[in-house]
């Protein structure tokens, strides 16, 4: 429900908002809600990581027990390993498939800025 407000605030604070008024505290929010939501997407990101990392180990580790000779647990410690790879380098993915995305011209950054869809008008 915040994050949908500070999504809002920066449309209300498209005006040149004087210091100290509703459109530079609701500015100030945006700003706020995005740096919360990127922080949390690392960490989250991060916890995957520290997840599939320990399992994919444990996995490879179960492959060598003899009662453990069936198929597969190599390949689900390897599986998780890769997973632990491209969960840790999420951040990298996100600001490449951004400046992808928009053609080499998106500026990764935690300040709000107005967003216009098509030649404009």
């Amino acid at each position: 429900m915040s994050l949908t407000f500070a999504a809002i605030g920066h449309a209300f604070a498209q005006a040149a908002a004087p210091a100290n008024s509703i459109g530079a505290q609701l500015n100030t929010m945006s700003s706020e809600g995005i740096s919360a939501s990127g922080n949390i997407f690392t960490m989250a990101c991060y916890a995957a990581a520290a997840l599939c990392f320990s399992m994919g180990v444990w996995k490879l580790w179960q492959s060598r027990q003899p009662q453990n000779r069936e198929q597969g647990h190599v390949m689900a410690g390897v599986a998780g390993l890769v997973l632990c790879g491209l969960f840790a380098s999420a951040g990298v993915w996100v600001n490449k498939a951004a400046v992808t995305g928009s053609g080499g011209n998106a500026t990764v950054n935690d300040t709000p800025g107005l967003v216009q869809f098509g030649a404009g008008g």
